[in-house]
């Protein structure tokens, strides 16, 4: 399947809906990114792409093998969207930080070559205190205050965010040009797990810190091939409580939400309450002229085994959905239950291949010329 062959079957929708007003908000960006950011608009008004969490790096029993995922395993494609994380680009050793930039580099610059799309998230341990990325009662300090303008740990952060730059600036594919990211800064924001989340951090601060992280990586520190995605978990039920921490339109290129709770999770299905979760940030999306993605979501180990077509691909083509991409959790490499994609044998693997062949998803063999304009 090829997106770009249907473009002329959907100029008129795009026209109609104002599909092609959508613009990035770093004027900059490279014609790739720009590229990129344009047709994800346009898949989204008839598909989804779908996505895994650290396809390329490990999976069910697996790690660090060439041109493997699980998603391949079952389907022969790769996903088309490919999430990895910037964990370990702090709270480590420079030795550990080089070696993790290398092994995530190989595999952003080879999923941009095979045409593929990397979103990348962000476990950020705390610069400030002991504890990682998760909040931990007595140990993590809430440190939005103080990595913000003005913070004790500013400096520090902007060291930190220097190290992301580099890497921006290294993905360099063989043709020379840059590798886009969509990148997710803060996420699940609205839950308390994270020592950024909303029990641990002001709504002014948050916002602050998140103006300025995108300020300074694409005005300071020249990183233009980043697509910005704002995604918190699924504690809202109205455009209101979804916009209560938004930064603003200049510092968002696209809504996700992350929802794992309403499809499955300990056995406990609200679909309805799902889709109108997704409702509203397509809505938004479309308001505000922003990308919109089901930035993460999945129900571990899969025991249902129709989940694909019964629970996930239903909710995605219902209301009329303008969603870019859909993204499940990561396959563990050594846990025997910990894993949101299928793999050979698995019991849900032929409802997914029935996903997989349904002509609204697409996957990484179904895209072409993805970062080009349509000719």
């Amino acid at each position: 399947m090829n997106f770009i062959t249907k473009k002329n079957a959907l100029l008129f929708v795009c026209l109609i809906t104002g599909h092609f007003l959508f613009s990035q908000i770093d004027q900059k960006a490279t014609k790739e990114t720009k590229n990129l950011y344009y047709n994800l608009n346009i898949i989204s008004i008839r598909n989804v792409l779908f996505g895994h969490q650290h396809a390329l790096e490990y999976g069910h029993g697996w790690s660090n093998e060439s041109n493997r995922s699980d998603v391949k395993s079952v389907t022969g494609s790769h996903p088309a969207v490919v999430g990895i994380d910037f964990s370990d680009f702090s709270g480590r050793s420079k030795e550990q930080i080089e070696k993790a930039k290398e092994t995530l580099r190989k595999n952003v610059i080879a999923t941009y070559e095979r045409g593929g799309i990397t979103t990348v998230s962000w476990h950020f341990n705390n610069p400030a205190s002991e504890g990682g990325f998760y909040w931990k009662d007595g140990i993590s300090k809430a440190s939005m205050a103080l990595i913000k303008p003005g913070g004790s740990h500013h400096e520090q952060y902007k060291e930190i965010l220097k190290t992301i730059a580099d890497f921006a600036h290294s993905v360099k594919a063989k043709n020379g040009t840059l590798s886009p990211m969509i990148f997710r800064p803060f996420h699940e924001f609205d839950g308390d797990w994270f020592w950024w989340g909303k029990s641990q951090t002001s709504r002014e601060d948050f916002i602050e810190v998140w103006q300025f992280t995108v300020s300074y990586l694409k005005d300071t520190l020249g990183v233009h091939n980043f697509i910005y995605a704002f995604s918190p978990d699924n504690r809202f039920n109205s455009e209101a409580e979804y916009l209560e921490r938004y930064p603003g339109d200049k510092y968002v290129d696209l809504l996700g939400m992350d929802n794992y709770s309403d499809f499955g999770r300990d056995g406990k299905y609200d679909l309805e309450a799902g889709l109108k979760k997704l409702d509203i940030i397509s809505n938004l999306g479309k308001k505000k002229k922003k990308l919109a993605a089901f930035t993460e979501t999945g129900l571990e180990s899969i025991p249902n085994e129709k989940w694909w077509t019964e629970v996930l691909l239903k909710t995605l083509r219902s209301n009329d959905l303008k969603l870019s991409y859909v993204l499940v959790w990561r396959n563990d490499s050594t846990s025997p239950t910990h894993y949101y994609a299928p793999f050979p044998g698995q019991v849900s693997e032929q409802d997914f291949l029935e996903f997989y062949n349904n002509p609204f998803t697409l996957f990484e063999k179904d895209l072409n010329n993805i970062y080009k304009t349509v000719q």
